[in-house]
This record gives structure tokens, sequence and C-alpha cells, in this order.
């Protein structure tokens, strides 16, 4: 595969990521939620860390987190060029160019987000709005996917977690997450393929 291909799949990937994300930012409210099906849902948060809302401490955590996020980035790239250039397999560039798009879709948010919506707090935020819900740097990434396939109390036999309220699956994401565990998966599955050389 060529450096052009990749680019095209991190070009496409990145542009259903932002439409998606600036289509739930404008038309529905924070914590909103639309259910497909029980078990497959649209609920827009709003995430301001790592997976799973985790959160680097301090004034300064939000932005060394996108900081860290664009060296990767960067890095990432780097292994797309380098990957193309050695004439590797068309399943590792094609992995490395999902995990460069998921990234890239979710510094976009980090970035700019901040200062181009207002807030999405009991209303449906204002796209290049005068009062900007934060600042360059400092945006949220926006979620959207949620899969609770099962939500129920756990026996009480079980250890630890019996006779609690579970829900499986409990993750909300997005695109971009969704291109980035893929690209991880192939890499995991396929690595004997993918790491021909």
């Amino acid at each position: 595969m060529n450096l052009k291909k990749a680019y095209l799949i991190v070009f496409l990937v990145l542009l259903i990521d932002q439409l998606s994300k600036i289509y739930i930012k404008t038309h529905f409210s924070l914590d909103e939620e639309f259910a497909i099906t029980n078990w497959c849902k649209i609920l827009f948060v709003e995430n301001e860390g790592m997976a799973w809302g985790v959160k680097l401490p301090g004034i300064y955590g939000k932005l060394a987190l996108t900081s860290f996020r664009i060296f990767a980035v960067v890095g990432i790239g780097y292994w797309l060029w380098m990957s193309v250039k050695e004439k590797s397999s068309n399943l590792l560039i094609f992995a490395i160019s999902l995990i460069m798009a998921g990234a890239f879709g979710n510094i976009i948010d980090s970035i700019f987000y901040g200062e181009i919506f207002d807030h999405s707090i009991g209303q449906i935020a204002t796209m290049f709005s005068d009062k900007p819900y934060g600042t360059w740097f400092n945006g949220k990434v926006v979620d959207m996917f949620y899969f609770p396939i099962w939500q129920g109390n756990l026996p009480s036999w079980l250890p630890i977690w019996g006779g609690k309220y579970f829900t499986f699956f409990n993750a909300i994401f997005n695109v971009a997450d969704v291109a980035i565990s893929t690209g991880v998966g192939i890499l995991i599955v396929f690595n004997k393929k993918v790491f021909n050389k």
C-alpha cells in the first residue's frame, strides 16, 4: 500500500469521526440519550481525560495529556511513513492508518472544541460560539456510542461483585476510539502476518 492510500484511510476515518461528533454536539444536550434498541443507544457524554474518563491530576493535567497525544500522533505518523517506505504488509499499514486517524480525531476535540463550542449542559451547543466553554488545548472529547448489552444484579454467590448491579458493556465511545481499537486488534490478532519481516 502506498502513502497516498494510507492517508486516504486516515482522512476518511477522520471525516466520519468529526462529522459524527459535530452532529451529536449540535443536536444533543449533554447526557441526552436516543435508544435504537435496549442494548444499542446514542448517549452524548463528554470525556475530559483518557479512556473511561480517567483524568490527569492538576491544573495542567489536560494540557499534558493533549501534548502527549500530539507527540504520539507524530510518532505514529513516522511509523506509518517508515512502514510504507519499507514496503511492510498492507495489513500493518492499514492498522497504523486506523490508529493514527483515531488518535488524531480525539486530538482535534482536545485542541479545538473548547474554543469552538459553547457548553452542552441543558442545551444544544452552538458551533463558533461567542462564549466558548473552554480554551485551546482544553476541549472535551465527544463520545456517543453506548452498548449496555446486559444490565442487572449479579448472582449473590459470586465473590466480590455478588449481588451488585452490573452493566456489561458500559463503555461509551466514538468513531476515533473504534478506529484505534480496531487497529490495535489487527496488530494483536494478526501479529505474525502483520510483522512478517
